[in-house]
């Protein structure tokens, strides 16, 4: 492999990882705080594509979609909290894995019936359509570096949120201890649905910004959420800024293991995240 196809593969990776940050980290954030698994998580992220296909369509412009289908996706977690997972906080595990995983099949259900099954194509945005070139054959794709610095922005504005402000003090506080910080006249319910709602719109934003470069199309969501539970355990359950980490070393495992061992590729991410639990059986940070 030369230069510039390591670079290339570099970039890539980097891009990965941090797409699939933005799905781990709304999925960490609500296993760890809320205490609830989430196996519909990854439909968010099919659900943020398609709302990038559908809104496109509409509105004829990408950017114009996902100014729409942001306080869309933030709206509707907002809504599935209240109706649904605000009844599970105090239920066992095994009453939510039921529900989530019935929500699975409902979202798929609608999907067929609102879109159809066939596979979707979303063209990339004019401006962001060029390629740059590395030498005089090998040259890479503009819109992949903005997915990656769109992702480092989200990343910071998230460190922000949680460790810089106010909402974030509660969400930390709320974590730790929901009576405690109850008890001081903080509604907690109301921080749960915040947490709730940021997540998923965290995870439909991914989707639809890999939606012009990886295509819409159904069952989109499982192979994602598989991915991220993997990257929550590596990374330390409800630590954001682990499963940071974990991604990237995900991003750069698969990309790296398709490339160089292709036999394999399937069960490097897997072997990665039984030698991080034989290290560190917590995961690589803890919760905070």
């Amino acid at each position: 492999m030369d230069f510039y196809s390591f670079l290339i593969q570099s970039l890539n990776a980097l891009q990965y990882g941090l797409l699939l940050f933005l799905v781990a980290s709304g999925l960490t954030l609500v296993f760890g705080i809320m205490g609830i698994i989430n196996l519909a998580h990854g439909s968010f992220y099919m659900i943020g594509a398609y709302l990038a296909f559908a809104l496109t369509s509409l509105t004829g412009n990408f950017f114009v979609a996902i100014l729409l289908g942001i306080p869309l996706a933030l709206a509707f977690g907002a809504a599935l909290e209240a109706l649904l997972f605000a009844h599970l906080y105090k239920r066992d595990h095994l009453e939510q894995v039921l529900l989530t995983y019935g929500l699975i099949l409902i979202f798929e259900e609608v999907r067929s019936l609102l879109l159809g099954d066939d596979v979707h194509g979303i063209p990339v945005p004019e401006i962001f359509a060029a390629s740059i070139p590395l030498n005089d054959t090998l040259s890479y794709p503009v819109y992949r570096l903005v997915i990656s610095a769109v992702c480092i922005v989200l990343a910071v504005g998230l460190y922000w949120l949680i460790q810089r402000t106010r909402l974030g003090m509660m969400i930390r506080a709320g974590s730790h201890d929901r009576d405690m910080v109850q008890s001081l006249g903080i509604d907690i319910n109301r921080i749960y649905r915040t947490v709730f709602a940021l997540g998923v719109a965290l995870a439909a934003l991914a989707g639809m910004l890999a939606a012009p470069i990886s295509s819409v199309f159904p069952g989109m969501g499982s192979q994602v959420l598989i991915i991220s539970f993997v990257i929550v355990v590596i990374g330390g359950i409800g630590s954001v800024w682990g499963a940071l980490i974990a991604a990237l070393i995900i991003g750069f495992a698969d990309t790296f293991g398709k490339v160089l061992l292709p036999d394999f590729a399937g069960l490097i991410v897997y072997l990665v995240m039984a030698v991080v639990l034989l290290w560190r059986p917590e995961g690589i940070l803890k919760k905070g």
